[in-house]
């Protein structure tokens, strides 16, 4: 199924160049969501007939597209604030829940073993901690044979929101890295090699032995990768599963006045996963028809989209912030 799905999304890319019609909605922007996008167009075609085309071109340049109004929505996982927002004339709200993962490929080394601090994880990716077999790493995995291999690190090319939450966590992990990297959708990488959205980071690591990434959950699971476990703000050791996502993402602090602004990593818990982050939708202010299009594509995926949602790795949104995200929409789109 998720081929075909992916099938159609390509088809919607090849099409995407041409002019927007009434009956189509056209949207660009983080890759984070973007298995999911799919998953929801291809079901809303089946189901209404109408389409909707999603292309996966990173954070960045889906709030450029939605800015110079180039398609109707864009999709990015660094929320903007609110002054931000008033100044494109941009309306905001989340969309779905997802988690980001430290994901590596170490012949011999199995999915949910290997235990990287995060203060190791940012070490790793300031180019400070450079061998697998690195006293720091070798201090929390005895009995895992940890070669003397050069680690490769692998982070994203374009701006991305994804990095913008990664570095976040990693500046709330080390004050190394929040000093001389910060946080960003795209930051100067001391070390390693850069791979264009999700997809290109997921596949620089499947194919580089000792390479280690960053990326959503749902590529993790759809490339069969392998994940280290990391540690809650609280200090406790936690993996990458569905309960350690929602776990975090209940301390989600929603509000429509702040058109929902939030971070989601490093919250509270002893087990909350620490890279969690929602992802979210820009529209117009001046295109209330064409928001009432978009609006109801995420509406039916509010209703009917959440199993599809939990099936590729992602957690949905309570049903307390649908409701408010309508109540927003009904406030805002005229």
């Amino acid at each position: 199924m998720l081929n075909k799905i992916l099938g159609v999304a390509l088809i919607a890319a090849v099409s995407f160049s041409s002019s927007i019609a009434a009956d189509k909605i056209n949207g660009a922007g983080a890759s984070f969501p973007a298995p999911l996008y799919y998953d929801w167009a291809f079901s809303y075609k089946k189901d209404t007939n109408n389409r909707v085309n999603y292309q996966s071109i990173g954070s960045g340049g889906g709030i450029k597209q939605i800015t110079k109004r180039i398609v109707n929505f864009g999709a990015s996982d660094k929320p903007l604030n609110s002054k931000k927002l008033a100044k494109a004339k941009l309306l905001q709200f989340p969309a779905v829940i997802g988690s980001i993962v430290v994901a590596f490929n170490v012949d011999g080394i199995a999915d949910e073993t290997l235990k990287l601090s995060n203060d190791v994880v940012a070490d790793i990716f300031a180019g400070k901690i450079t061998k697998w077999n690195d006293p720091k790493i070798a201090a929390n995995n005895s009995g895992i044979n940890l070669p003397n291999q050069k680690i490769i690190v692998v982070h994203r090319s374009d701006g991305s929101g994804t990095t913008y939450n990664f570095t976040y966590y990693l500046s709330g992990s080390s004050d190394n890295w929040k000093n001389n990297f910060g946080t960003g959708k795209a930051v100067d990488w001391a070390t390693g090699i850069g791979g264009k959205g999700n997809e290109g980071v997921a596949n620089l690591v499947k194919q580089t032995p000792y390479s280690i990434g960053y990326i959503e959950n749902a590529y993790k699971e759809k490339n069969h990768l392998s994940a280290a476990v990391l540690k809650t703000a609280n200090g406790k050791w936690v993996v990458a599963n569905e309960d350690n996502f929602k776990a975090a993402a209940k301390y989600a602090s929603w509000t429509k006045k702040d058109n929902f602004y939030a971070m989601l990593a490093l919250q509270p818990g002893d087990t909350s996963y620490p890279i969690v982050a929602a992802t979210f939708i820009l529209l117009p202010v001046e295109t209330p028809d064409m928001n009432k299009k978009v609006t109801e594509f995420y509406d039916y995926a509010f209703k009917s989209g959440d199993a599809s949602a939990k099936k590729l790795g992602y957690i949905p949104l309570p049903e307390a912030t649908k409701k408010m995200i309508r109540e927003y929409w009904a406030t805002n789109i005229h």
